[in-house]
C-alpha cells in the first residue's frame, strides 16, 4: 500500500481484515507515523463499536509493516497507490512501481478522477494496471468503483474483480471516463446546488432543506462541506477539462470559496460556518440573497437535471440502470435514481428539464434522448420497468 494518507490507511485496514499481509509505504518518517496514527485511531473505534475484538484488532494491525523504502513491492502480489491526487506525482510513481513489481502483480491506483489511461500509459505493462475508486472511509463504505482502460487485459479485470469481492465490496466496473459514474452525476448535482445558490434561486437552507425532504441523508451544499470544496472543485476541473460541459465548469461561487480557503468543515468555513464542536454557526450564508425565491420549485429543479445525466448516461452505454443505483445508493447514501424516476415520472422529469433548458439554452441541459423515448411511451411507468429489467 503505497500512500498511507486517509484513504491509503483505509485500504490497508480493508487488506489486512480480509487476511492481506500488508506493506504500508510512506515518504518520511512523519507520514508514515500519521498513518499509523489513522490506523489505530479506525480500528480502536471499530472495538469500541462492537466491530471487532481486540483480539482482532490486533491480529489484523499485526498484518501490517510499515516502512519508507519501496523494496516491499518487488515481493507483492497486488501494489495499491493513494497517493496526493496529482497526475504527475502518480505517472513518475507507477513507471517506478511497473520497474518494482514483479511480472503478474496487480498495480492499482486510487483515484476519483485522474485519467487511468494517462497512468497506465506511463508503465512498460500498461494491461496490469486498473483504477480502484474506494470510498471515504474505506473500511466502512461498501462500494468501489473498478476501473478499466483501452490497455487493461481481461484477466486483469477478473482478478481485480475476484480480489474486491473477497474483501467484502461491491464493485461498479466502468471504463475511463473524468469522474466515472458515481462523480460524474454527484458532482453535477452539487454544481448545480452552488449555481443556484449563487444565482439568487433559493437560500442555502431551502436548497439543503428540499433535498433532505426527497429522501437524501443531507443536503447537497451541506455535503459539499463535508467532502470539501477543493475536493470537488478539482473534480469537476477534471470533467471539465476532458468534456468542456459548462455544467461540470466550477461554479463562480464555488472558486471563490476555494479561493478564499473556505473549503468546507476541515476549514471551519465553507457554505456553512462551524464552531470549534463543529456545531453549524449562526454566520450568514455565502452568495447573494434571492431576489425572487423560487423554492417552490425545488427540488424538482435540482432532481430533474441529475436524472436526465443519468438516463444520458445509460443511453450513451456507459452504465447500466443497475450500476447507476448501486453506486449512488451505496456510495452517496442517496435514494437510487430509478426509484426517483418511478416515484416522480418520466413524464414530469421531462417537463421539468424543458423548461430547465428553455431557461439556460446549454446543450448539457437538452433532454435526454431516452428521458424523451420514456416519457413518450404508452405506459411510461411499464417502460421504465423494462428498462431496468433488459440493461
Amino acid at each position: 500500500m503505497v500512500g498511507l494518507g486517509t484513504m491509503g490507511a483505509g485500504i490497508a485496514e480493508v487488506f489486512a481484515r480480509s487476511g492481506w499481509q500488508v506493506s504500508g509505504i510512506e515518504v518520511t518518517d512523519e507520514a508514515l507515523e500519521r498513518g499509523r496514527s489513522i490506523l489505530a485511531r479506525s480500528t480502536d473505534r471499530a472495538v469500541t463499536t462492537g466491530k471487532l475484538s481486540a483480539d482482532e484488532r490486533d491480529a489484523l494491525v499485526a498484518r501490517i509493516s510499515f516502512g519508507t523504502d519501496l523494496h516491499p513491492v518487488g515481493e507483492a502480489d497486488v501494489v495499491v497507490e493513494a497517493v496526493i491526487e496529482h497526475l504527475d506525482t502518480k505517472t513518475a510513481l507507477f513507471a517506478d512501481l511497473d520497474r518494482r513489481a514483479r511480472p503478474g502483480a496487480l498495480l492499482a491506483t486510487n483515484t476519483s478522477s485522474l485519467s487511468i489511461t494517462s497512468i497506465a500509459a506511463a508503465t512498460e505493462h500498461p494491461e496490469r494496471v486498473v483504477g480502484v475508486h474506494f470510498f471515504n472511509p474505506a473500511p466502512v463504505q461498501t462500494l468501489v468503483e473498478l476501473i478499466t482502460t483501452v490497455f487493461t487485459a481481461p484477466e486483469t479485470v477478473d482478478r481485480a474483480e475476484v480480489i474486491l469481492d473477497g474483501l467484502g465490496k461491491t464493485t461498479i466496473t466502468c471504463t475511463d471516463r473524468a469522474g466515472f459514474i458515481v462523480n460524474t452525476l454527484l458532482v453535477g448535482y452539487l454544481n448545480r446546488a452552488v449555481l443556484l445558490l449563487d444565482g439568487g434561486f433559493a437560500t442555502r437552507e431551502e436548497i439543503d432543506s428540499a433535498m433532505v425532504a426527497a429522501g437524501n441523508p443531507m443536503g447537497p451544499l451541506t455535503l459539499l462541506d463535508l467532502v470539501g470544496l477543493d475536493v470537488t472543485h478539482a473534480v469537476l476541473s477534471r470533467m471539465y477539462e476532458e468534456t468542456k460541459d459548462a455544467l461540470v465548469a466550477p461554479s463562480p461561487l464555488l472558486s471563490q470559496l476555494v479561493e478564499a480557503g473556505w473549503t468546507g468543515r476541515k476549514a471551519s468555513r465553507g457554505f456553512y460556518s462551524y464552531g470549534a464542536d463543529g456545531a453549524v454557526t449562526d454566520a450568514p450564508a455565502p452568495g447573494p440573497r434571492p431576489r425572487a425565491s423560487r423554492a417552490s420549485e425545488l427540488p424538482l429543479t435540482l432532481l430533474a437535471p441529475y436524472l436526465n445525466g443519468v438516463l444520458r448516461m445509460v443511453g450513451s452505454w456507459y452504465a447500466t440502470p443497475d450500476q447507476i443505483d448501486t453506486g449512488m445508493s451505496l456510495g452517496c447514501r442517496m435514494p437510487k435514481p430509478f426509484d426517483l424516476l418511478s416515484e416522480l415520472g418520466p413524464r414530469q422529469v421531462l417537463a421539468a428539464q424543458q423548461q430547465i433548458f428553455a431557461e439556460t439554452a446549454q446543450p448539457g441541459d437538452r433532454p435526454a434522448l431516452l428521458l424523451e423515448r420514456l416519457a413518450s411511451a404508452d405506459d411510461p411507468t411499464t417502460a421504465l420497468v423494462a428498462l431496468r429489467e433488459v440493461l
